[in-house]
């Protein structure tokens, strides 16, 4: 049989989408290759285009010789060239090319050239995050410019002014400044583009072959030859005396008319384009002879494929290609579609978490059928790190191409916590998690930093947040146990605040240098050594990150601490970080391209919803689409056409699960536009993609319980003799409408534990409203002051302070205050008009007889008055709405006349008893009206309400001395939107109360 490199040239050769690439292409060099002698293979030339395409093939090569030793090709990857390799150096190619920038720098020096030529709007400022945007979208317009080869000097000077908005024209007049500066740049580091020197190699090797043809094998596998430079190489190398070129999934069967339609965005787009550079017909193209022998195994989902992703205008056709298809199949006796469709079935989760437990069950069920390779192929990376996450249950860790963002790896997470404290040092959350990093150790032991740092975080951090540093000493020293912490705050503020002045508007190096002193000192152990900091894969590229900023961003916009910290965000989220590590030999994760050219025994192709697979075109901001035509740059669909050969080339594997989300990111997702036209066509045809139900449930029962009983409202019933003998009349109110919150915290003596920079607004308003008064009645306890409102809300607005209230709500607040003052004044001369005595945070107490069991009860009144008539008027201030008339009168807010009983019979020893008066709740919020007076009785009406609410606080209290009363959780459901215990999540109310059980008392 005539071997592939004896027939006559231009070779050019196809392996169908249905046939394992790689495979496939290592069986035909083999057979062809292996008669020769064992040096004839590894004498041959294989260019493929990634090196994981390579590494893929070298594997193959391996399976084609069945498991013997055998010394594969060379294999080079045309898209990733490095100095050094052949063919391409060492020799003459590249002698006198300057070497490619390090694309780092590259970022950087593009960064400075936007921060010196960017023309903004008057009165905007360019920060350096921005500039490293814009900076970015400038190297994807130079790398565009250079893979296509086009000159867009004369053309950008060609553009007309009246048919360009304004901001277009800035990005023209920019894009000539940097289309001249760039190229100056690069000539003075004696450097150039990674894409431009890629682009010369080739054109050099182009010429070289074509002068001087390779007299042994040599192949071109893989490419779909979209640039130029690409393109003409293949055409020289399937010249070649004995060369050949190997395209992936040339669709054949389509017919001619729906040929000529096929456009940017159509799967084979990128080959047409080759196709027709390279003045080759299509039928020209042969069937790569050990994919030919293999040809008819699953040809009909690569005919059902390539039908359903036929070109827009052609899908008119669509009943007349089905009818075509059976025609065909008929001496077979099959239905073409139904065949085309066994082994593919879809799967529609319900969202992105769902849709990675079913793709992580795929995959760990091929594993157990010995041999069996699985893959999961997707474009998104954030799909892929999640399944890695999930496979992790079982112990299995795939070979992924997505790696993790820089942002991600332990070391950089240090250094984003570091960038932030130096935007505020004292923030609560982050001094925690830079404390509990694994790295830091602040010169200390491990369990004597844990000490101190428990100790600071329980009395120091947890509530409403410190502003200063002598705030937190102080809020430590008044705790007492919290003086154990004190040598960690010194050793924090002098890291801290020097990061925090180093990081003050400056050059993004200095910035640079500080974050990465704190991080040091930071890790530095009690040896001084910095342990693992800059250990492994992740430390090893953050410190590059770390170098670059300091030693490549001289003319980057200076920034703020905030602005480092963005930029510092922005770089690490672009930076992608290989885990390393062993990784099981029988599963992958892949990228779309991957898999071009690796094929695994199950693919599980996800992230099929558009936004994702395909991505949306992306916004470029120096250029419009017309703009880019004249220039003679590719459309941006064109991405869409090669994202849509790889989902082709995917699909058409022996075993597919296609699986999309309905939803992402809580949003309703849209099928993509491949799946959504394979469905129609299957429709069409009668015929229904199969599901995999069974996939859906395993996700869905993972972790679903067994036996699913909701919890009952929960009703603990301690001994008598473990029940409270005193209540605050507020725990009466509690006992009325949460019993169970009484068992917790009276009973069990459970106290709630604050968050870390707890929001205290609310909290810090009522503790500044009381206090204030209280000052304002201790200081002028008879005659007002002249100046009386101004005394109150400078009282006030001091009190807001101590109390934790933010500084960017205090502005808020102090006009508040005034408001509220001037309405305080004005209450405060009126009521005190008849010479009235005030008492203020006075605590009473009461002991009654309930069952033969001595209860006291006990009120903290924020304010009695006692009138010259006898009668103790009762005040309680509120920040926000006051009990309703309504709930007082049926009990369940006896505060005020549990408070008058309290009163009437003396339990107040430094006021006597007295007659209740008004029992009034006093709103005080600064709006209008600034406060109200809400009486809930009035005088002459109020003794006999304090008598029933004795009365019936007896009666509560009996029933909760009877040994079978239990402590039951919400017994008044009228106010579970109203009223929050901080117990309801240890009763687990949202549990019981969705069960049925919320009416249950």
């Amino acid at each position: 049989m005539t071997r592939f490199f004896e027939r006559p040239g231009p070779r050019w050769f196809n392996i169908p989408a249905h046939r394992p690439f790689a495979e496939d292409l290592a069986r035909g060099l083999y057979e062809a290759l292996a008669d020769d002698g064992p040096e004839a293979l590894s004498d041959a030339l294989v260019l493929l285009p990634t090196r994981r395409g390579a590494r893929a093939v070298a594997d193959a090569f391996v399976r084609a010789a069945g498991g013997r030793a055998v010394l594969p090709p060379q294999m080079r990857p045309l898209g990733d060239l490095e100095a050094g390799e052949p063919p391409f150096e060492p020799g003459d190619l590249a002698l006198d090319l300057p070497a490619a920038i390090d694309p780092l720098r590259r970022r950087f020096e593009l960064t400075r050239l936007v921060a010196g030529h960017w023309r903004l709007l008057p009165g905007r400022e360019l920060t350096a995050s921005a500039a490293l945007e814009l900076a970015d979208a400038l190297g994807a317009f130079l790398d565009s410019l250079q893979i296509e080869e086009a000159e867009a000097g004369e053309k950008l000077a060609g553009l007309v002014e009246a048919d360009l908005a304004e901001h277009w024209r800035v990005s023209r007049e920019f894009l000539e400044t940097a289309l001249t500066e760039w190229p100056r740049r690069l000539a003075e580091l004696g450097l150039v583009d990674v894409s431009e020197r890629r682009v010369r190699l080739l054109r050099r090797l182009a010429d070289v072959w074509a002068s001087r043809p390779p007299q042994g094998v040599l192949v071109a596998a893989g490419s779909t030859g979209t640039a130029p430079a690409t393109a003409d190489l293949l055409a020289v190398i399937a010249a070649a005396p004995r060369g050949a070129v190997v395209v992936p999934g040339l669709d054949d069967s389509l017919a001619e008319s729906a040929w000529r339609e096929v456009d940017e965005q159509h799967p084979q787009g990128a080959l047409r384009r080759l196709l027709a550079r390279t003045g080759i017909d299509r039928k020209h193209v042969e069937v790569w002879p050990a994919a030919l022998a293999h040809q008819t195994q699953g040809r009909w989902r690569r005919r059902v494929i390539n039908e359903a992703l036929r070109p827009p205008r052609a899908t008119a056709d669509w009943l007349h290609a089905i009818e075509q298809l059976r025609a065909e199949a008929d001496a077979e006796g099959l239905d073409p579609i139904a065949e085309g469709l066994k082994g593919l079935s879809l799967v529609s989760a319900r969202a992105e978490e769902e849709a990675a437990t079913v793709a992580a069950l795929l995959l760990r069920e091929a594993l157990e059928t010995p041999e069996k390779t699985a893959a999961l192929v997707t474009p998104d990376q954030v799909l892929a790190r999640r399944v890695t996450a999930k496979l992790a249950r079982w112990g299995v860790v795939p070979d992924s191409s997505a790696g993790e963002p820089l942002a991600g790896c332990r070391c950089g997470v240090l250094a984003g916590l570091v960038a932030r404290a130096a935007v505020d040092p004292l923030a609560p959350v982050t001094l925690l998690a830079l404390l509990k990093h694994p790295y830091v150790r602040l010169g200390l032991d491990g369990d004597d930093l844990a000490r101190r740092r428990d100790v600071l975080e329980r009395h120091g951090l947890r509530g409403a947040r410190p502003w200063t540093w002598a705030g937190l000493r102080a809020r430590l020293a008044e705790k007492g146990r919290g003086l154990d912490a004190l040598p960690l705050v010194d050793r924090l503020e002098d890291l801290l605040s020097a990061l925090q002045a180093a990081c003050a508007e400056g050059p993004v190096a200095e910035a640079a240098r500080a974050v990465t002193a704190a991080m040091e000192a930071l890790a530095a152990g009690a040896d001084g050594s910095t342990g693992e900091l800059w250990a492994g894969h992740g430390g090893e590229a953050m410190s590059r990150l770390l170098a670059g900023l300091i030693h490549e961003t001289g003319g980057v916009p200076p920034v703020s601490a905030r602005g480092f910290a963005d930029l510092l965000s922005r770089l690490m989220e672009g930076e992608s970080v290989r885990a390393g590590g062993a990784t099981h030999p029988r599963l992958r994760i892949l990228g779309a391209i991957e898999a071009r050219l690796v094929r695994a025994d199950r693919l599980v192709v996800a992230g099929l919803e558009e936004g994702v697979w395909p991505r949306g075109a992306p916004l470029d901001p120096f250029l419009s689409r017309p703009m880019r035509r004249t220039l003679g740059l590719p459309p941006p669909e064109r991405r869409v056409g090669l994202s849509a050969h790889d989902f082709a080339q995917a699909a058409c594997a022996a075993e597919v699960i296609l699986l999309h989300s309905e939803r992402r990111e809580g949003q309703p997702a849209v099928k993509s536009r491949w799946l959504w036209r394979l469905e129609t066509l299957a429709r069409g045809a009668a015929v229904e993609i199969p599901g995999r139900p069974e996939a859906l449930a395993w996700a869905r029962a993972l972790d679903a319980p067994d036996d699913y009983r909701p919890a009952r409202r929960p009703a603990p019933c301690p001994p008598v003799e473990a029940r409270p003998r005193e209540l605050f009349v507020t725990r009466v109110e509690t006992l009325t409408r949460d019993p169970y919150a009484v068992w917790a915290r009276d009973i069990l003596n459970l106290r709630p534990l604050e968050r870390p920079d707890e929001p205290v607004e609310a909290r810090a308003r009522g503790t500044a409203i009381h206090a204030a008064f209280e000052r304002f009645a201790l200081d002028h306890p008879r005659d007002l002051p002249p100046d009386a409102a101004a005394i109150f809300e400078a009282m006030y607005v001091e009190e807001l302070e101590k109390a934790g209230m933010p500084r960017e709500a205090l502005a808020r607040e102090s006009a508040l205050a005034r408001e509220a003052a001037a309405w305080v004044a004005e209450l405060e001369a009126r009521r005190r008009a008849d010479g009235r005595a005030i008492h203020v945070e006075k605590t009473g107490r009461l002991a009654i007889r309930v069952d033969g069991h001595e209860v006291v009860l006990g009120a903290k009144a924020d304010r009695i008055e006692a009138d010259p008539q006898g009668y103790g008027h009762i005040l309680d201030y509120k920040t926000g709405r006051a009990p309703s008339q309504k709930v007082v009168d049926a009990g369940f807010s006896p505060q005020l006349t549990l408070t008058a009983a309290i009163l009437a019979h003396g339990g107040f020893d430094a006021i006597g008893p007295l007659v209740p008066g008004e029992l009034v709740y006093l709103e005080v919020t600064g709006r209008r009206p600034a406060g109200r007076e809400e009486v809930r009785a009035g005088v002459g009406e109020s003794a006999e309400a304090a008598e029933r609410a004795l009365d019936g606080a007896r009666r509560l209290l009996a029933r909760y001395f009877r040994p079978d009363q239990p402590y039951v959780s919400r017994t008044a459901p009228q106010f579970v939107k109203t009223y929050a215990s901080d117990y309801d999540h240890l009763a687990r109310v949202f549990e019981w109360s969705t069960s049925g059980e919320e009416g249950e008392a």
